[in-house]
């Protein structure tokens, strides 16, 4: 049977077993917790090596205690405050190693690089590893992290695809908490540097991975609403990634509580049900069929032979015959190279050039906004807080707005708006803090409406076969955009308004792109390249508003 009929079939059976039936219920409850852990693994960086208060240390002074009569003596000052990285010499006609220090002892006319640092209680790596004055140093950490995506992503898509989701899921969730655990006893930067790669590069995948198992659960009634719950408990995973770091004040102990719980993750190889989707498309139907009949004995629904006659049929004809091991023969080699089948489709091609710099535009708004809002003014916990607690408004308008307007008109209006906002930032007078607030939350209100909306459309327009390793493809290329974000607050050392312009500027492209692709408004997920292909040439009614 045409793999196309398996797909209008399975999708009737999801419609009889109910979108959020107790099988899915049980299933999803699953999936959460492992997104609920990259909610905080995505952005712990932020607050591993934040940036904090520290000056030159004047050794020839330290040892005195007048330090209120020497110390605003020996630093220049530099935009109207003392340096952080530049001290005055000593005045050697003046000073001698018996005097106490005073306004005498410095020569105000040269000034040169600190040696060494003196620095406040604040805990953060920057101290641990004498960071001072190397800001690139320090973003690098997140830039580095973000650069584990790159490969994280592809290499869970094909483990995904052609072993599991389940697998991948699991080995994944490992990786995060063995490499994130180990972390938290970095003995230097290079040993810090080298692990959070490799947590990042082996792990990160657990999310889109949960994702797709998620989004294959549900027939397309329960997609959207499944997407609106997944982001919010990706949210509370970042409001309570700020709580316990302004809790423990210790970045150590931060990486140790929210990085040994992915180890129990490893489990769903035995507890987690296979994405029946993925089942069918491997041939594998009867492993497919016992999971359904599980699912309706669960929900309580009674599937009927007529239902499950297409996929039972497909195992009573598939008869070793000339013409079907050849067919076989040739979908072998079609699905061993996931890059080969999509250069061979201008159309996925295309989707996929688009669909990534969709991604490229949401991860560097969507991370630069969060990163940034700990230089808001004001206690940085609570602005993480603000802006993470702001995502789920955003997801609930996600859920009232995408089956009713649908996905492309969505992420255009989206799109836009975070432009505007973010570029009306650079206009706002630096005495209005709190309008700047509202237009910082708002950017990041629309933009994560646009993200949300991105996961859910990039899963809806490639087929079941390549499905996560074409969604891998995109998210990793649009990793760019997460990989570049931790270094925007260097920007702002330049113009403080530089970071939300290259924001707004970046939005702007990604709304008109958004017109080159179709609308996938409650159309069946395509199971094949043909049928991904035909998302182009359906003709279909603009979406009604009742």
């Amino acid at each position: 049977m045409p793999q196309d009929n398996l797909s209008v079939s399975l999708d009737t059976i999801l419609l009889h077993l109910g979108p959020f039936g107790k099988f899915n219920i049980v299933n999803y409850a699953l999936l959460l917790f492992p997104i609920y852990l990259a909610g905080m693994y995505g952005s712990v960086f932020v607050f591993e090596a934040p940036d904090l208060s520290y000056r030159c240390a004047v050794d020839e002074c330290e040892s005195t205690l007048n330090h209120s009569l020497w110390l605003p003596h020996a630093l220049p000052q530099e935009k109207g405050v003392p340096s952080k990285c530049r001290r005055y010499s000593m005045n050697e006609t003046v000073y001698t190693s018996n005097s106490t220090c005073s306004v005498d002892s410095f020569d105000s006319s040269y000034s040169v690089e600190c040696n060494s640092f003196v620095y406040s209680d604040e805990d953060s790596a920057v101290k641990d590893f004498n960071l001072a004055c190397q800001n690139w140093k320090r973003t690098l950490i997140g830039t580095v992290h973000n650069a584990g995506l790159f490969v994280s992503l592809p290499l869970t898509g094909i483990i995904s695809d052609r072993y599991g989701r389940k697998l991948a899921l699991s080995i994944a969730s490992l990786m995060n908490g063995v490499f994130g655990f180990l972390r938290s006893f970095s003995v230097n930067y290079t040993m810090m540097l080298v692990l959070e790669f490799l947590e990042a590069g082996l792990g990160a995948g657990a999310y889109s991975t949960a994702f797709v198992i998620a989004m294959e659960l549900v027939g397309p009634k329960g997609r959207v609403f499944g997407n609106t719950l997944i982001n919010g408990v990706y949210v509370l995973g970042l409001m309570t990634l700020a709580g316990l770091s302004w809790r423990l004040q210790s970045w150590r102990h931060l990486l140790q509580i929210i990085y040994a719980p992915a180890v129990l993750v490893f489990s769903y190889i035995w507890l987690l049900n296979e994405s029946v989707r993925w089942l069918l498309s491997k041939g594998r139907n009867n492993e497919a069929i016992v999971i359904l009949k599980k699912a309706a004995k669960m929900n309580n629904v009674e599937l009927s032979e007529q239902l499950l006659y297409p996929l039972n049929d497909v195992q009573k004809t598939d008869k070793p015959t000339e013409e079907s091991e050849a067919d076989q023969s040739k979908e072998q080699k079609g699905t061993e190279s996931t890059f080969a089948r999509v250069i061979k489709s201008r159309i996925i091609r295309k989707r996929v050039f688009v669909c990534s710099f969709l991604w490229i535009t949401c991860t560097f708004v969507y991370y630069g906004l969060s990163i940034n809002s700990v230089s808001l003014a004001g206690n940085k916990y609570v602005n993480f807080m603000l802006v993470g607690f702001v995502e789920i408004p955003a997801n609930i308008v996600c859920l009232l707005i995408l089956d009713r307007y649908g996905r492309k008109r969505t992420l255009v209006s989206m799109y836009v708006l975070s432009a505007l906002l973010c570029i009306s930032l650079s206009l706002v007078p630096k005495d209005l803090k709190w309008l700047s607030l509202i237009l910082y939350l708002s950017g990041k209100f629309s933009i994560t409406v646009a993200y949300s909306s991105v996961y859910i459309y990039v899963s809806e327009v490639f087929p079941t076969s390549v499905r996560q390793s074409l969604l891998a493809v995109c998210s990793s290329l649009g990793r760019v955009g997460s990989t570049l974000a931790p270094l925007t607050p260097l920007l702002a050392l330049y113009y403080a308004n530089l970071p939300a312009i290259f924001f707004g500027s970046l939005a702007l492209m990604a709304s008109l792109l958004v017109f080159t692709l179709p609308e996938t408004l409650n159309l069946p997920l395509p199971d094949t390249i043909e049928e991904a292909e035909m998302l182009s040439t359906v003709k279909r009614e603009k979406p009604t508003v009742e």
